[in-house]
């Protein structure tokens, strides 16, 4: 199996600035304002609400097709949350909102395997048991 890379650089102290960057060209600017305010760039929670989105919808295809139940779209948004926590910070949260089409389902059947793709996408996983993982899942 493939092996990931990405960069990132610090210049600076606490108000400095970084920047990362993918292998593929993925890359961004974060600094302290964009990470624990709504100060403009990208920080790491972002990236990470990202690939729990990426990874989850494209599980949950992969679990509704192998159940024989083919989605014709799968629409993910993840909510990462960072908190203050004593004299740090700590990724608390990954709130998970999930759309799918997927005909021919029943609701149930859609929970239980939209619960079992919470459970065991590689995301998730990477995250089980150090932030809380919460989901909605929705049929449209």
């Amino acid at each position: 199996m493939p092996t990931r890379t990405a960069n990132a650089e610090w210049k600076g102290g606490a108000k400095g600035q970084g920047s990362f960057r993918g292998q593929t060209g993925l890359g961004g600017q974060y600094n302290f304002s964009s990470r624990f305010e709504n100060g403009a760039g990208s920080n790491p929670e972002e990236l990470l609400a990202a690939a729990e989105a990426a990874c989850f919808s494209m599980a949950l295809a992969f679990a509704l097709e192998k159940d024989g139940h083919p989605a014709t779209s799968v629409q993910t948004k993840a909510d990462c949350t960072i908190e203050k926590q004593g004299e740090g910070f700590k990724i608390t949260r990954m709130m998970i909102t999930v759309q799918a089409a997927v005909p021919g389902i029943d609701a149930a059947k859609f929970q239980s395997i939209a619960q079992a793709t919470k459970e065991g996408c590689p995301v998730s996983t990477a995250l089980k048991g150090n932030v809380q993982l919460d989901l909605d899942a929705k049929l449209v």
